[in-house]
């Protein structure tokens, strides 16, 4: 198949490298910045450097554009598509997004997949994209509509680039559950490193520290786009989170150690349970 990758950070870039690692399909990459397209087809991660009327060429199409800058790309070159290619997004939220790309994909004849590739680092950016950063990741689908077959036509390239699982969700549940597994510890992390004591942690910290803080080195462009289109689950998760520490809070200040032990016992309990 002709491959075309939208964006040539970390993401696309990383599937370009996957996809010419272990498959044979051609790799069109397009980027707004020239020199890193230029930069990707010297490393040999896309085949060609492509332009929109590419588009026209390909029978996947992978957004790794921020929500709006997916939609903003096909409202603008949705008419360069083929009549059948697919097309899929690679962003962490799904709701907000799904419902105009499933329009455009009627409008220009194409076939939208929502997807979520649940792997990433805490930079960013084509030189820190490879090949292996999906292996055993899972990918996240959500269909909105689309038949099985077409499905499973993404679902088989996702794993000969290394997914270890793929899930088929809704949009509704993956933005319930994402907001829980990936948005909240986001939040947390930022919040956690806020503290007057965070500067003079060296000394003092060991994996404690490195566990809850690593990935309160965000992009905050790109996480308050996710935060805000995912308000209405983040904020309940949120809700959960702070009940939760105020339970803590308030039996410590009470001196109240049976209480206190019995909360953290809770929390070992679950851990426990699911094996982890």
């Amino acid at each position: 198949m002709n491959i075309a990758v939208i964006g040539l950070g970390i993401i696309g870039g990383s599937f370009c490298k996957a996809i010419k690692k272990y498959t044979d399909n051609f790799v069109i990459g397009i980027n707004r910045t020239q020199a890193t397209a230029e930069k990707a087809l010297e490393a040999g991660a896309i085949d060609k450097i492509g332009t929109p009327e590419s588009l026209g060429e390909c029978d996947i199409i992978i957004l790794a554009l921020y929500p709006q800058a997916a939609v903003d790309f096909i409202e603008k070159y949705g008419n360069y598509i083929k009549s059948g290619a697919i097309v899929t997004d690679s962003s962490g939220i799904k709701r907000a997004i799904c419902p105009s790309l499933s329009a455009l994909s009627k409008k220009y004849g194409f076939v939208f997949i929502g997807s979520h590739p649940m792997a990433g680092k805490e930079t960013n950016g084509f030189d820190v994209s490879e090949a292996d950063l999906y292996k055993n990741a899972s990918y996240i689908i959500t269909p909105c509509g689309t038949p099985d077959d077409k499905v499973e036509i993404l679902a088989n390239l996702a794993r000969k680039i290394g997914f270890g699982t793929v899930k088929i969700t809704t949009p509704e549940e993956h933005d319930r559950m994402i907001a829980f597994t990936s948005q909240l510890p986001h939040v947390l992390a930022c919040s956690y490193v806020m503290s007057p004591c965070c500067p003079n942690h060296k000394g003092f910290s060991a994996g404690s520290y490195r566990d809850v803080s690593r990935v309160a080195n965000i992009n905050s462009q790109l996480w308050s786009e996710l935060f805000l289109e995912n308000r209405e689950p983040l904020i309940t998760e949120l809700d959960i989170l702070i009940d939760n520490i105020t339970k803590i809070k308030d039996t410590i200040k009470a001196e109240d150690r049976e209480t206190l032990a019995e909360l953290l016992e809770q929390g070992h309990k679950v851990k426990t349970a699911l094996g982890e």
